[in-house]
């Protein structure tokens, strides 16, 4: 049996998930968070395809973990907003932080006494020159470490593969991120945005 998020004991739902991602051929993967950690941004990656949406659903399920994505509050009326809410989506309302979606999106974590927050830093299923540093910058500011997550199609493997604290040094954090990924391939791999930061963000000073 896999391992569960926190040592959650398996219920029924997550035992018949696991099944089917296991008939597919998946390997679940859940790196054991730094201890008493509760709360972190997820960057998932490669983001290639639609089709990463159903393993990523099932290893949700089959773990446990508190996943969770954020979306504007108009997708979230009735009835689409039942299945949004039912596959981990809260609603954003980035007014309450002044229009600025990093500052809305950590007070969600704030409040959150538990949170995986999902984000996929690629910001586009096609090639793109850089990953979006959004997700970064939620951490940092928030104060969480950052759950790498492996959409690994070329191994058929899909989860938590490590953990990387935010230290403002932008570079060097995701050059971290990028040694974790490394393998990693995804369903289309033409698609893969490399793991670079936007360039001007590489020069912003590191906090003292």
């Amino acid at each position: 049996m896999s391992v569960t998020w926190q040592g959650r004991p398996h219920t029924l739902g997550s035992r018949v998930s696991l099944f089917v991602l296991r008939r597919a051929g998946w390997t679940p993967l859940l790196e054991p968070p730094p201890m008493g950690g509760m709360k972190f941004v997820t960057a998932a990656a490669p983001h290639t395809s639609n089709l990463d949406f159903w393993p990523g659903l099932f290893w949700k399920w089959a773990t446990r973990i508190p996943l969770h994505w954020v979306g504007k509050r108009e997708l979230f009326s009735f009835p689409q907003g039942v299945f949004m809410r039912a596959v981990g989506g809260i609603a954003l309302d980035r007014r309450r932080a002044g229009g600025n979606f990093v500052d809305a999106v950590v007070s969600v974590i704030e409040r959150e006494a538990e949170i995986v927050l999902l984000v996929a830093p690629e910001g586009s299923r096609g090639r793109a020159e850089y990953w979006k540093t959004g997700f970064y910058y939620m951490a940092l500011k928030a104060g969480v470490p950052i759950a790498v997550t492996a959409l690994d199609w070329g191994h058929k493997r899909l989860g938590i593969i490590g953990y990387v604290q935010p230290t403002g040094d932008v570079k060097a954090d995701f050059a971290k991120i990028a040694a974790l990924l490394k393998d990693v391939r995804g369903r289309i791999p033409e698609n893969e945005t490399p793991i670079i930061p936007r360039p001007d963000e590489t020069d912003l000073p590191t906090p003292a």
